[in-house]
């Protein structure tokens, strides 16, 4: 019986989607529920398993096609192959997703191991070759994860452990995928969906809002301590590690409250202050810039927080963040310190009002009660609509959740 397995339902507000990869060739067997293809929309991947086993016939929408809801991706034979096939179901490009290849040789084939579809798109992206990476798969086929350990340590160059990269939603590093150096050659590769989207919205949020930025620097030596006194307890009790940035967002919930133009956004001639503390945490992936929200922070504890980044943090980085996971919020935080900056001037979420940066944490010599001590220092940054948001509200702001971190006492207390 010929089943036709079409586009599910997009997220609200989205029209179309991009055919991002096929798992499965035509002739292949596939398993009820085994993610076949993936879409790529403008924030988001979605995957569409298949509805019964079978054999995939025909595929009516080539990788890179526009679809729209409803439109059929391809035919799938139902009842042949797939339960006689003896694969697994699976979740993800690993071992298996190729097997058959493997097997019509007999295991005897002089070529290069087979790879699955996503698999080589993740090594076209970054312009990587079969030989570049090693196989710890079946007969050393390379499989997804071998890519992506490639990646991080090709990235990686040993990381100063000054550097707040204990940020359990750090995300991996991206090499663009460019011809060898003195090559002369050009490559030119379409922009992703949600490339263009992030594109689109960052020159938004500069044509459609007055942004100033305001700095300051914090001392992080009674956090630093407070972190390394309790880390093996909180560990214990929570099953989460203490990172920097429930200090962060706890800091930030306490100086919000304290000025609500900053957790306040524009809608056409009317401010709309929020009695919610919604906060975005901006994750970078290897398919572009994600912000989930962290919802109603101020009734969470730093054990929720941790832990809320840490699952968010892992499905941005398996593409399985979703349009709910993104919507809302009325403030956000970024930390380019994990890949080491100094100082930078973050660009609104829009329809927020600001957004704090976090930055490399550096020892530095400071003059403390009249002697010169090194301190762990960090830059920080807030941009604002300067629209609705006065320099002296955002420098009080930015002073508050200074104070805050200097004194992590004032936390607790709410001082």
């Amino acid at each position: 019986m010929s089943i036709e397995v079409k586009v599910p339902a997009l997220p609200e507000s989205v029209s179309e989607a991009t055919v991002a990869v096929w798992n499965k060739a035509p002739g292949d067997a596939v398993d009820r529920d085994e993610v076949i293809c993936e879409l790529e929309t403008d924030k988001v991947m979605l995957e569409v398993p298949a509805i019964e086993s079978g054999t995939l016939g025909e595929i009516k929408a080539e990788e890179g096609a526009t679809v729209g809801s409803g439109d059929v991706l391809a035919i799938l034979e139902a009842g042949s192959g797939g339960g006689s096939s003896g694969s697994k179901p699976k979740s993800d490009d690993s071992d298996d997703s190729d097997k058959g290849d493997d097997e019509d040789d007999g295991g005897k084939s002089d070529a290069a191991p087979a790879t699955s579809p996503a698999v080589r798109k993740l090594m076209l992206e970054h312009g990587l070759e079969a030989s570049d990476i090693k196989g710890t798969g079946k007969n050393g086929r390379i499989v997804k994860e071998d890519v992506e350990k490639h990646i991080a340590n090709e990235a990686d160059g040993g990381k100063s452990s000054d550097k707040t990269d204990d940020n359990p939603a750090k995300p991996e590093s991206k090499t663009a995928p460019v011809p060898a150096a003195g090559s002369r050659e050009e490559k030119r590769v379409p922009m992703t969906r949600i490339r263009k989207r992030i594109a689109e919205r960052l020159v938004e949020a500069q044509q459609n809002a007055a942004m100033l930025t305001t700095f300051n620097e914090v001392d992080l030596t009674e956090v630093m301590a407070l972190r390394s006194q309790y880390k093996e307890q909180f560990q214990k009790a929570h099953d989460a590690k203490l990172g920097f940035m429930s200090f962060f967002v706890k800091a930030s919930v306490e100086a919000l409250k304290r000025y609500p133009l900053v957790n306040a956004s524009i809608d056409g001639d009317d401010i709309v202050y929020h009695g919610y503390y919604d906060i975005g945490i901006a994750v970078s992936t290897p398919r572009g810039l994600v912000v989930p929200i962290l919802r109603d922070c101020d009734a969470m504890s730093f054990a929720d927080v941790e832990n809320g980044i840490v699952a968010y943090g892992q499905k941005a980085r398996d593409g399985k963040i979703t349009m709910d996971d993104m919507q809302g919020g009325t403030f956000s935080i970024t930390n380019g310190g994990i890949f080491g900056s100094m100082m930078s001037t973050p660009i609104l979420n829009p329809p927020q009002s600001a957004i704090l940066g976090m930055h490399n944490i550096v020892q530095r010599p400071m003059v403390v009660d009249g002697e010169i001590k090194a301190r762990p220092m960090m830059y920080l940054a807030l941009s604002y609509d300067h629209r609705i948001i006065d320099g002296k509200d955002a420098v009080s702001f930015l002073v508050t959740i200074k104070n805050m971190l200097e004194d992590p006492g004032r936390l607790l207390l709410q001082v």
